[in-house]
């Protein structure tokens, strides 16, 4: 019988365990155009926080005592798909379960560029997607600039330090702790904010004595605000997620958002789905880097499908060091 977790209640500040049930489902028959996927791997990623409330947003919230939904990687089972065989290894989106019955539509096959199944759930998947076109495109980054990146030990924030590497710009990433500031520095960063040691505003200040050009803010908070404070003329953010407000009742407040003026800072909110119809142009770059090193992936992975909400949960709390897994 397959098992999925189900959003039990709707959470109220930070969810726990409490909010989540693990569930025996009835699979449907397969029918034309449907395969039938044993999930492989599970990814848990901040955003799902936004839909556990129910408020419209740009994808739908989860419903209470259904199936949660979320990135994974299968192998194909069964199928009434043309384009697809038993064997054939799947990305889809029937995550926080053990097995599924999707249409073919909605899954993709691996694409074969000699990477490990679960880097497309990172570094060559949305991970990967998000870093690098949200600071080459959503923040147009170019040579020259100095880019400071938030939770750059995160999953998106430390490809986004490697992919500005590689474009030779200079990067100052904060991090939480002297281990993770450490893997920043190992990933090649310039500077390295330890957001526990200090407020980030005094070590952005010194890391970047002469301002910023790029802010890729994963985080949010104090992070936005002290980039605000530090940033050149005509700087450039691009707003990927603001986890430190997710759980939060109250919002934030920013002391120096009315540089936004007189900095004459661009800030641009993006969503990956935006950039889907582009993944041949960032595979065409990405895998490269990956294949010779210039690009490391980084994971940490959860066992087994019955910790799938405590690797979520880890999210806010740091757990985890790259891309948060769950290898079932």
């Amino acid at each position: 019988m397959a098992r999925a977790w189900h959003l039990r209640s709707r959470p109220s500040g930070t969810p726990t365990s409490d909010n989540f049930e693990l569930k025996e489902i009835g699979l449907p028959e397969l029918e034309e155009g449907m395969v039938r996927v044993r999930n492989l791997w599970l990814s848990v990623d901040p955003y799902m926080r936004g839909r556990m409330n129910d408020v419209k947003s740009y994808v739908a919230p989860f419903q209470i005592d259904a199936p949660l939904e979320g990135g994974a990687i299968g192998e194909v089972v069964e199928s009434k798909a043309e384009a697809f065989a038993p064997g054939d290894l799947v990305q889809h989106m029937a995550g926080w379960r053990d097995e599924a019955v999707i249409d073919a539509r909605t899954a993709q096959k691996l694409p074969n560029l000699g990477a490990r199944p679960e880097q497309f759930l990172g570094v060559l998947g949305v991970t990967g997607i998000t870093a690098y076109f949200g600071l080459l495109d959503a923040a147009r980054a170019k040579q020259g600039d100095v880019v400071f990146v938030s939770a750059a030990a995160g999953a998106v924030g430390s490809v986004v330090v490697q992919v500005a590497k590689a474009k030779g710009l200079t990067v100052i990433g904060s991090a939480g702790g002297a281990e993770k500031c450490e893997l920043v520095r190992s990933l090649g960063a310039d500077g390295v904010i330890d957001y526990k040691a200090g407020p980030v505003l005094k070590g952005l200040a010194e890391a970047a004595p002469d301002g910023i050009d790029v802010y890729f803010d994963n985080v949010g908070g104090d992070h936005l605000d002290a980039a605000f404070a530090i940033a050149r003329n005509n700087a450039r953010f691009a707003i990927c997620g603001m986890i430190e407000g997710y759980n939060q009742r109250e919002p934030m407040a920013f002391r120096f958002i009315q540089r936004i003026i007189a900095a004459r800072i661009a800030l641009k909110g993006f969503i990956v789905f935006d950039y889907f119809p582009r993944m041949a142009e960032f595979y065409a770059e990405m895998a490269p880097w990956l294949a010779d090193g210039t690009v490391k992936s980084r994971e940490t992975v959860v066992e087994g499908l019955e910790n799938t909400p405590d690797a979520f949960l880890g999210l806010f709390s740091g757990a985890n060091t790259g891309k948060m897994l769950v290898r079932l």
